[in-house]
């Protein structure tokens, strides 16, 4: 440990001479010096963050090999060093010389004796947990430690997911060290680790393929906001930053929304009949636009009807989308007007000289402008605010209640939730960007015709750039669509991605390979075969590689057995991994409570009391805000014994210091905790149609102690 916390603090001051380089270079005073400085700061502060991460738990294990293969020990860790003579110091988790860390089993050995994993405070070794692999090898090495393992699932747990690294399982191995292309999908039941292996699966392939996957990008897609900031420690713990974590709100760039609908308004946002609805919308006219354009030129009154109007709106549809027709309309528009010029003054002028005349007219292009502007996927999604306008696009698709429930949801509050993020997405790509121009187009003069058409660009600067049908001045987004593809796609608690939500996920893995995550009994959408059907759409063409997951390493015996038996009792075809760890302790089922509050504070003061780390409190959604009060009033958990406060509403804000959170089924998703208090597991159930499985997700998510309140 000496020597490599020596040898970590050279590669640390060369990264910083590196970087002292690189900038001496920008000094040159030419453009191959600048280039060079660039180049240099990079990789300097990318390995300097590399080192940084690294200080938790850098050296974690030790292999004996059997001495006529390998005399030396392998020391495996978070990143690979070398000594000052380019002799490997640490071995990085990921190389293939460390994976037999992983694989070697005491059926298997692979010619490992022992295998020892090291447990560090910073550079100081604290712990040391051993297993003799090859018990028939002749050998002197102590044997220390009760297990890595069973000590790892003893720790109290805190409000971050942690690498587990130093005790991956063979089968969890397997799925990280899968091939890179194609589909991975990795099962299993609760708490057998299959996000935290998906996690280190995404370091894994950034090691191996660094050029592809840092220049492509990866992205992790979870169910919500508290559950990424719950797993964003991960990565980094492993060395790795160029990763973006999203939640099911946040995946377009820039917008982010952490409210869901209710139950029946989400299963109508979610259903794939809403492409339909949304590729109606799109094609339809703008609101407030005008349906008749009237001018007088030379000896000719020029009238564009609302039947021109329509069909040339038409012949502009077929030919792409939207925004992408914007350089051919004036040119369209110019067209229709001017067959039907009939006089001999106006013929004589020729078509060259009306074009120009129309281009310079203000009322001309405050029509062209007003008529087909330039639209963004949130103002088109406003539209549907209006019933009449839903009822028109909806017609045939959604049925009249299913309209009411979505008029409802705009109508109550303004601000998007989770499930219109799929449906933005949808207008966005219905719509298309607005075409950028090319270096040869801004030469241009502002009234020429370019290729194809006139550019609707050079209108809205005729129409002094202020103009907009909302009221507003418009602004191209700063983001475009076709630079949403990622070289790799990570979904976790697949399970639960709508249809809607499976098409949004998929524009951003057509070219890339992916890990899909999940357990069907713990679906919290109603029709499971139309979400593996949009599932299978959005992975299309790429090879399925499958594995399983089938250890319980989450929660005691005594929990999961109380939970299984719930799934069973329900009706849930829940896949029952085995639990490997008892602690002796029973859950606590209270009945027939009266006084909801003083039973919760009781039971959360008495959980809190026996375990260390945190402890959630689910509630039903309708009784959230309530509970929140309750304990924000109760002066014993405002700063408890530990000194770590007691969260309000965590699922907006939370933070890493909270011990005791409030959250709903559906917050739980991917989360664990020391103790679990369930506050009227039967309206949990009874919220949703799909209540029983978010139960059993409640219920499964306790290390220790579980207590259910109803």
């Amino acid at each position: 440990m000496d020597r490599v916390y020596v040898q970590l603090a050279n590669s640390a001051r060369a990264a910083q001479e590196l970087a002292r380089e690189g900038h001496s270079r920008g000094r040159l005073g030419h453009e191959g010096g600048l280039v060079e400085r660039d180049a240099m700061v990079f990789q300097a502060a990318k390995r300097m963050a590399q080192l940084d991460a690294a200080h938790e738990g850098l050296v974690f294990g030790r292999l004996d090999l059997l001495p006529e293969l390998d005399p030396e020990p392998r020391y495996i860790g978070r990143i690979g060093l070398r000594d000052a003579n380019r002799d490997s110091l640490l071995i990085d988790w990921r190389a293939p010389a460390a994976a037999v860390f992983y694989q070697a089993t005491a059926a298997e050995p692979h010619s490992v004796v022992r295998r020892r994993v090291l447990r560090c405070t910073g550079p100081q070794v604290v712990g040391v947990e051993d297993e003799l692999l090859d018990a028939e090898a002749e050998t002197d090495l102590p044997i220390v430690g009760e297990g890595a393992l069973i000590a790892q699932l003893s720790r109290a747990r805190d409000r971050s997911m942690h690498s587990i690294v130093a005790t991956i399982q063979a089968e969890q191995d397997k799925a990280i060290r899968a091939p890179g292309k194609g589909v991975v999908a990795i099962s299993g039941g609760p708490g057998t680790g299959k996000t935290v292996v998906a996690l280190h699966r995404a370091a894994y392939l950034l090691y191996t393929d660094r050029r592809r996957y840092e220049g492509g990008g990866v992205l992790i897609i979870g169910p919500s906001g508290v559950f990424m900031r719950y797993i964003e420690r991960v990565l980094p713990s492993l060395g790795e930053t160029a990763i973006a974590l999203r939640s099911l709100g946040e995946v377009i760039d820039g917008v982010r929304a952490t409210r869901h609908d209710e139950p029946a308004v989400a299963d109508v946002k979610g259903s794939e009949r809403m492409t339909e609805v949304m590729r109606r919308t799109a094609r339809q006219q703008a609101p407030g636009s005008p349906n008749e354009f009237r001018i007088f030129w030379r000896d000719d009154t020029i009238v564009l009807t609302a039947g021109q109007l329509g069909t040339l709106r038409r012949q502009l549809m077929s030919q792409g989308r939207r925004n992408r027709q914007l350089p051919r309309v004036a040119h369209a528009l110019l067209d229709v007007m001017w067959r039907q010029v009939r006089g001999e003054r106006g013929r004589d002028r020729g078509r060259e000289a009306f074009d120009d005349e129309m281009l310079s007219d203000q009322r001309f292009v405050d029509f062209a402008v007003s008529w087909w502007p330039p639209l963004d996927a949130p103002e088109v999604l406003g539209w549907m605010r209006d019933p009449e306008f839903l009822s028109r696009v909806a017609d045939g698709v959604l049925s009249a209640e299913e309209q009411r429930l979505l008029s409802k949801s705009w109508g109550d509050d303004t601000s998007l939730t989770i499930e219109d993020i799929p449906l933005l997405d949808e207008l966005r790509y219905a719509l298309g960007d607005v075409p950028a121009k090319t270096e040869d187009e801004r030469d241009l003069d502002d009234t020429s015709l370019l290729e194809g058409g006139v550019d609707m660009q050079e209108l809205l600067t005729a129409a002094d750039r202020e103009y907009a049908p909302s009221g507003r001045a418009w602004a191209p987004p700063t983001h475009r669509i076709e630079d949403d593809g990622f070289a790799h796609v990570l979904v976790d608690e697949a399970q639960d991605l709508t249809p809607m939500q499976w098409r949004m996920v998929g524009r951003r893995g057509r070219a890339a390979s992916w890990t899909i995550v999940g357990d069907p009994a713990q679906s919290s959408w109603p029709v499971p075969a139309e979400s593996a059907s949009a599932r299978a759409t959005a992975t299309e063409g790429k090879e399925l590689h499958e594995f399983h997951l089938s250890t319980n390493y989450r929660n005691s015996s005594e929990i999961y057995e109380y939970a299984a038996a719930y799934a069973q009792r329900v009706g849930l075809d829940a896949d029952l991994p085995t639990a490997v760890r008892s602690t002796g302790v029973e859950p606590k089922v209270v009945t027939g409570v009266t006084d909801l509050e003083s039973a919760t504070r009781e039971a959360v003061a008495e959980i809190a009391g026996q375990v260390g780390g945190t402890v959630g409190v689910v509630v039903p959604v309708a009784r959230r805000s309530e509970v929140n009060a309750w304990l924000a009033s109760w002066p014993e958990f405002a700063d408890d014994a530990t000194g770590a406060r007691a969260a309000v509403d965590s699922s907006v804000a939370p933070s890493g210091e909270d011990r005791i959170v409030v959250l709903t089924g559906l917050d739980t998703k991917g989360l664990e905790f020391d103790g679990i208090v369930v506050v009227r597991p039967q309206e949990i159930e009874d919220e949703s149609a799909t209540g029983k499985a978010t139960l059993y997700v409640v219920l499964t998510r306790a290390t220790q102690l579980l207590t259910t309140l109803g």
